[in-house]
């Protein structure tokens, strides 16, 4: 049995503890930020591996490609619902899995276009010796991250699938969890993103998908799929 009203008040202290950690500890360009990035970045500030072809390509472009065809298999099999018969029971999760991903995308796109956080590629300035970083906005429309976001956004497969399917649940959960840091470091290693930035990315993407599911939570599917050997589940999540 799963405790709705227990799952929202947990989510609601995770989503606070964690906003107040990242504020507190994780600051957009702090002192963690910098020392973290340091061994990507050259002497006067350059980052050798931005056009590294297994990042900037391979990771940036065709492995983001590969994710990017999941969302569309979900879209598609969303479509053929209305047609195939042994689809219909599915309806719900596969549109619910597809839109609220690409939302939560599209909200961390949105705060991008606004933002005044610039890349850490352009925030160095040479000297003589060494390099600087230089925090102004004039270079900014870089936080969070959007490449992660396309990771991160597997995490809603979570939500879509708690109830009626644990174990599907907890494999988009890991797997969203380890391809979005996964293109954020890639990206840190570039100088696209400072880590806080994927920090940040991960916590909006979740944060969004709390919001979302508790709007519409009622409207899943109530069947559970059978398991054997079944452990207690946990919980807290």
């Amino acid at each position: 049995m799963h405790s709705t009203p227990r799952f929202f008040l947990t989510q609601g202290l995770i989503l606070t503890l964690s906003f107040i950690l990242l504020l507190l500890i994780f600051p957009v360009g702090g002192t963690l930020d910098q020392s973290i990035i340091q061994p990507w970045v050259g002497v006067h500030g350059t980052f050798p591996l931005r056009n590294d072809w297994s990042l900037a390509v391979l990771n940036h472009r065709y492995i983001k490609n590969i994710l990017i065809a999941v969302y569309v298999f979900y879209l598609v099999a969303w479509v053929r619902s209305f047609k195939v018969p042994s689809l219909k029971a599915q309806r719900f999760e596969l549109g619910y899995f597809f839109f609220v991903a690409i939302l939560s995308t599209a909200v961390i796109g949105l705060i991008k276009s606004q933002s005044a956080h610039a890349c850490p590629w352009n925030m160095n300035v040479p000297t003589a010796e060494s390099f600087i970083w230089n925090f102004s906005a004039i270079h900014g429309h870089c936080f969070p991250g959007g490449h992660a976001s396309t990771g991160f956004a597997l995490m809603t497969g979570f939500f879509t699938y708690r109830i009626s399917n644990p174990r599907r649940a907890y494999f988009f959960l890991i797997a969203g969890l380890i391809i979005g840091f996964g293109f954020g470091w890639a990206q840190m290693m570039r100088g696209a993103h400072f880590l806080s930035h994927n920090l940040w990315t991960a916590w909006i993407v979740w944060a969004f998908n709390t919001a979302f599911y508790f709007c519409a939570y009622r409207y899943f599917p109530k069947t559970t799929v059978p398991k054997r050997n079944e452990h207690k589940r946990f919980e807290w999540i």
